[in-house]
């Protein structure tokens, strides 16, 4: 399959990572507020390593993380995308979404749209019979745009995340699902 290196919504481009990408991307993820939900911040090196394996997901796979611009100013916003979930859990093999923005762009409805966007290409272009999402039980902003791109909890699949030490108040994580029926409820209902 040919990679889907760029998708586009409304306000944003959604595209390959850039090497002028780095320095914006390690300042949102040394963030201690857009990292609040994840066990640590991360140094450059550790967001250029991060830029690396999403850059590495989608060689092996065809799609992954895509960097987000605003394009009315072409600022680079975050990153939204479909992942192969890389452990293992009840719920697994399973294709995840995820997002992170930097601060100044939350409240404006780019997670939802680009969540949008990717959910879209993860049924139309991916077929896709099911994309799961998953974040700490604290993390509402990220369960209300799970919520919002129409996907459902799934109490019975909540786990502890095998990454995360044992006992750190982050462990315990949500899971909600969405399939290729009910996006298309979605889009129809």
């Amino acid at each position: 399959m040919e990679p889907i290196l760029e998708l586009e919504s409304a306000r944003l481009l959604m595209r390959q990572w850039r090497d002028e990408d780095l320095p914006a991307f390690a300042a949102m993820c040394a963030d201690p507020q857009v990292m609040r939900y994840f066990p640590a911040p991360l140094s450059r090196l550790e967001s250029a390593a991060l830029i690396g394996r999403i850059r590495g997901h989608f060689a092996e796979h065809g799609f992954g993380g895509w960097a987000l611009e605003r394009k009315d100013n072409g600022a680079f916003i975050g990153f939204t995308g479909l992942g192969v979930v890389g452990f293992e859990a009840p719920f697994t093999p399973a294709t995840e979404i995820g997002w992170r923005l930097a601060r100044e762009h939350w409240g404006l409805g780019y997670a939802s749209e680009a969540a949008w966007t990717a959910l879209r290409c993860g049924f139309d272009r991916l077929q896709l019979d099911q994309v799961v999402a998953f974040t700490t039980e604290a993390n509402l902003p990220s369960q209300k745009v799970m919520q919002a791109i129409g996907m459902h909890p799934d109490p019975a699949g909540d786990f502890q995340h095998p990454n995360v030490q044992a006992g750190h108040p982050l462990r315990s994580h949500v899971l909600y699902r969405i399939t290729r029926e009910q996006w298309l409820e979605t889009l129809h209902g």
